[in-house]
Parts: structure tokens; C-alpha cells; sequence
């Protein structure tokens, strides 16, 4: 057990510090303090020590040295045996049980500004160094650096008589240690993106998460599962997203969540995605959301039954109403309106999130994509935001395609690259009408997504996620009724591919951009 006698507090984040205070005191705890804290303590009427009086030598540097002094490093560090205690004694040193300390905000700080000068001064140096002294030391010095510890600390403190067991010194040490390491990642992941001429994949790549919530189970009921933020990260997103109603999210649920909205930042118009196992099965985009979601839905509403659905506009009571017409696990959109959600809560079970409205967002080209590989390694690229406009098509055909079909070209490829390949989509101007996902041929991906469309594939165009190795794919799109193509390109048979094209007196462009997806 560890015998509470002398605690040093020093934090910039103030909550739940009187309660705290005042009870140490009323163990008889000496406390010894500095800076602000201090004058918290002070106006309280609690006897306390500053750290100067202790050390005999003021704060410097505008309050960057108070804490950096071998009256306060050996008072934590010193282990409770004979000659560590003597050493103490002869130095005039007294020994500090507990250590009670958080660090500047850094990743706030970040945030909000990009005055590097500011952002250096929230860089904390002397409540790093005591945070690592005690949790180093903690069969002997007890460590708290989270707010919402104080309370389970004050209990085990009175319950065993202002002494605290080692078990639970060694569990607060973790905490303590895990702190500084995602403190430090966030500095050095910061100061390395202000590098002129840096590489996108440094030599060492660090990365810290933060646990939202521990979830039911993953993909499977056997598997443990939880959810982690990167705490440097704000776009728009289910990480960021505030759930309003329905059941806890489970693993699954934010796999298919995360598919859909990131298919629906594609498009200003107002969209409708709806997504089944982290596949689209409808895609549409009209006038009004409501519109949308009917398009949407009537793609295919056997797979949209139990399905996730993300919108880029705010819910109204209109598409509420046609929302609660089946079952689906979730929605996410950037609004809801009062009537909206009083409509939906006639289904509790329906998870709604609300996220930031993409308006004020923008992707973060020196993001990273993350994929893991078992045995300890780790895939790193960057994530494939690029977009394709008209400008960038390489028309290839003979014939010229159409406006009406340069605009459903390019509607079939903003949602391509979401996709998991071999992927093959059949589009009209406002929807996906054919979802041919993650077969292992190209030709096998054409025929599923023109069953699909079925006689809508007539004036409908196709797109392809990377390039046709055979004409037969564009056989079977000009049996169909399909009258445009948009594809990659790059295959050694592209002129052969070409000269099909040409024979059915369809047209093609290239991208010169493949968009696969593992």
C-alpha cells in the first residue's frame, strides 16, 4: 500500500480539482503546488507549499522552468528504501507520494490556430517530465492525469484510510504512460507536416487512437471489438458523427456507415446512398432528398431492406415518412429536422447520426489509408480523393458521347472508387440502375451489373473501376443496350477494345486513373 503524505499538483485542466483538493486535506495531506492551480488552492483556504518555496528558486523563462529541479524530481524518483530515503534526508528533500498533473492542450490548441509561435508555447515539457518520474516510480508515488480518475481515487482513498493499493498505483502508471505517447505523437506527427520537402511516408510512422466505446462485438459474435478516434482528425465523418437515437452501434454498422457517407461527399446534388455490407445497392440523386431516397430505394429494395442509408442534406419530415415505410439499421445525414425526428422515433431501434455539414469541409491530402496485415505489418497510402471532371476524359471512340452521357459518366465514377473491385456500375444521369461488386473477373462483373439494369441498361452508359482486358465485356454492354463507356484504359488489348467500340458505334473515354479497391 501506498501511504498518501505529500501530493504535488500542477494542471491546466481545472475540472473536478476542489473536490479533490479539499479532500486531501481533510486526510491531512501536505500539498505543494504552483502557477494557477495555486491560486485555486489558495482562494479554497487550503495550506499549501509552492514549488519555489520548496526549491528555493523562482519560476523563470515566463513559467517554462517551475517544476524542472531536483527538489522535485528526487522527491518523486526516490525509491522507499534506506539509501534512497538518507539521500533525501542529507539534501533536505521531501519525499512526494502523490503527483496530480495534465498537460497543456496541444491538440486543441492545433485546432484552432496555425500560429506555429502559439502552438510551440502548448507544447508542455515540465508536466510531461513529472507525469514520466511518477508513473516510472509507481510502487511508491501514485499518478493522476485524468479528470475522470478523481472520483475512483477519492473513494479508494478513504476506504483505506488515505492509503492506496499498489495494483491500483501500477493501473494509473498505464494511464500515465499512454498519455505522454499519444502527447508526443500528436506533437511530432504535427511539427513533421510543417517539414518543407517531407516525404508523405516518414521513416517512422506514428499513431495514436483514442477509444470511444467498446462495442458488443465485431464482425462476427466471437470477436471483441472496439471503436477508436484519431484525435488530430475533425472531417466530417462517423468518428465525428453525435448519434441522436436507436440501438449502440456495432462493429458492422460503422463499417457500412463509413461506405456510405463517403459516397455521398461525392455529390452536390442532393443524394441518396443506401448500402448493404459495405455495398451500394442504390445510388440516386434528384431535386428534393425525398425523391432521392425513392429512386434509391427502388434500385433494388430487396437488399436495401435492413440497410444503412446516408444522405449529404438535412432529413425532413417528407423523407422521415418514407424512411419509416421499411426496416433499416441506420441513417446518417448532416440535419434532422424536429419533425423529422419525432416521425423516427417511432423506430427506437434506428440508429440516427447527425455529422458536420460538408459544407465546411475539405479532404486532407497528406492523410494516410491505413490497411493492416497480419504479422505485424502495415499498408500506407494515400486515400484516393481524386476527382474526375470533364476535362480529364480522353475520348477515345470514333463517335463523341453526348452530354446526357458525359454526365452520367461521370455520376457512375464518383461512386466507383468507393467500391470494392472488380467493380462494374451501369448509371443513368441521377442513379446507379446496375451493381456488378468484387467479382474476380471483369466479364462476370458486366453480366451482374446488366441483370441487374435489365432493360434499363437500353441508353444507359457503363462504368468500369480498371481497364477491360477483352472486347467481350463490350459485347455484352452493346447486347444490353448500353451506348457509352468510361474505363481506365492502360490494357495491352485497348485498341481492341477500341475497335469494338467503334464497330457498335458506342463511345468511350478514358481516365487515365484506375480505381481499385481491396
Amino acid at each position: 500500500m501506498i501511504k498518501i503524505r505529500r501530493a504535488l499538483i500542477s494542471v491546466f485542466d481545472k475540472r473536478g480539482i476542489i473536490p479533490l483538493v479539499k479532500m486531501l486535506s481533510d486526510l491531512g495531506v501536505e500539498i505543494i503546488s504552483t502557477g494557477g492551480t495555486a491560486e485555486i488552492i489558495k482562494d479554497m483556504g487550503v495550506s499549501m507549499k509552492l514549488v519555489s518555496d520548496l526549491t528555493s528558486f523562482p519560476e523563470i523563462l515566463e513559467g517554462r522552468v517551475k517544476t524542472l529541479h531536483p527538489k522535485i524530481h528526487g522527491g518523486i524518483l526516490a525509491k522507499r528504501q534506506s539509501s534512497h530515503l538518507h539521500q533525501l534526508e542529507t539534501l533536505n528533500i521531501l519525499p512526494i507520494d502523490l503527483v496530480i498533473v495534465n498537460l497543456y492542450p496541444f491538440a486543441e490548441t492545433i485546432q484552432r490556430t496555425n500560429n506555429l509561435e502559439e502552438i510551440i508555447e502548448n507544447i508542455d515539457i515540465g508536466g510531461v517530465a513529472l507525469i514520466r518520474a511518477a508513473a516510472k516510480n509507481y510502487s511508491y508515488v501514485v499518478t493522476l492525469v485524468h479528470p475522470d480518475n478523481y472520483q475512483d481515487f477519492i473513494e479508494t482513498l478513504k476506504k483505506n484510510s488515505g492509503e492506496i493499493p499498489e495494483e491500483v498505483s501500477f493501473n494509473l502508471s498505464v494511464e500515465a504512460f499512454m498519455l505522454t505517447a499519444r502527447y508526443d505523437t500528436i506533437i511530432s506527427n504535427y511539427l513533421y507536416q510543417r517539414l518543407p520537402g517531407k516525404d508523405l511516408f516518414p521513416e517512422t510512422l506514428n499513431q495514436s487512437y483514442q477509444k470511444i466505446t467498446d462495442l458488443r462485438y465485431g464482425e462476427n459474435p466471437h470477436q471483441r471489438a472496439a471503436f477508436y478516434k484519431e484525435l488530430s482528425k475533425t472531417e466530417p465523418s462517423v468518428t465525428t458523427a453525435e448519434k441522436l437515437q436507436g440501438k449502440e452501434l456495432s462493429f458492422n454498422n460503422i463499417l457500412d456507415l463509413d461506405a456510405a457517407l463517403e459516397i455521398a461527399k461525392e455529390y452536390e446534388e442532393a443524394v441518396t446512398v443506401i448500402i448493404k455490407h459495405t455495398n451500394p445497392c442504390g445510388i440516386a440523386t434528384a431535386t428534393t432528398l425525398a425523391q432521392a431516397y425513392k429512386e434509391a430505394y427502388q434500385i433494388d429494395p430487396i437488399s436495401a431492406f435492413g440497410g444503412i442509408v446516408s444522405f449529404n442534406r438535412g432529413v425532413d419530415e417528407e423523407v422521415a415518412l418514407e424512411i419509416i415505410k421499411t426496416f433499416l439499421e441506420a441513417v446518417i445525414a448532416p440535419d434532422f429536422t424536429k419533425e423529422a425526428l419525432n416521425i423516427l422515433s417511432e423506430k427506437k431501434n434506428l440508429r440516427l447520426l447527425r455529422y458536420e455539414p460538408l459544407e465546411k469541409f475539405s479532404y486532407d491530402e497528406r492523410d494516410h489509408d491505413l490497411k493492416k496485415v497480419t504479422g505485424g505489418g502495415l499498408l500506407v497510402q494515400e486515400r484516393n480523393i481524386k476527382k474526375i471532371t470533364l476535362k480529364d476524359l480522353n475520348i477515345v471512340s470514333k463517335r463523341v458521347p453526348d452530354q446526357e452521357e458525359l454526365r452520367a459518366l461521370i455520376f457512375g465514377w464518383k461512386a466507383i472508387k468507393h467500391i470494392k473491385s472488380n467493380t462494374i456500375l451501369v448509371s443513368l444521369v441521377d442513379k446507379i440502375i446496375g451493381f456488378g461488386i468484387g467479382q474476380t473477373s471483369r466479364i462476370q462483373a458486366v453480366k451482374i451489373a446488366l441483370r441487374q439494369a435489365g432493360e434499363k441498361a437500353k441508353g444507359a452508359v457503363m462504368i468500369s473501376d480498371a481497364f477491360f482486358p477483352f472486347p467481350d465485356s463490350i459485347e455484352e454492354a452493346y447486347r444490353a443496350g448500353i451506348t457509352s463507356i468510361i474505363q481506365p484504359g492502360g490494357s495491352m488489348r485497348d485498341d481492341e477494345v477500341t475497335e469494338a467500340v467503334d464497330k457498335y458505334k458506342m463511345s468511350m473515354v478514358f481516365t487515365n486513373l484506375r480505381c481499385f479497391k481491396h
